[in-house]
């Protein structure tokens, strides 16, 4: 289970909210007991991009041996 407030890292491509599989977003709400997952995407300048409400399918937890990338949004 992913803890609120922890990383989640999207797991498949969102087009229709600009997201592919990798983009990094925060957990604001753990439903069901991990069953899914309220979770905010941010640009670096604190801009959000969507809050969705995901499956466990959707989203893992982010390890501590990975490295973050960056890309632009449209």
């Amino acid at each position: 289970m992913i803890e609120e407030y922890a990383d989640a890292i999207l797991t498949e491509n969102l087009a229709s909210h600009g997201l592919v599989a990798g983009d990094i977003g925060t957990v604001v709400m753990v439903h069901d007991q991990g069953a899914a997952y309220e979770v905010e995407f941010l640009t670096l300048a604190g801009e959000t991009l969507a809050v969705l409400t995901l499956t466990a399918a959707q989203v893992r937890p982010a390890a501590a041996d990975e490295i973050a990338r960056v890309r632009q949004v449209a």
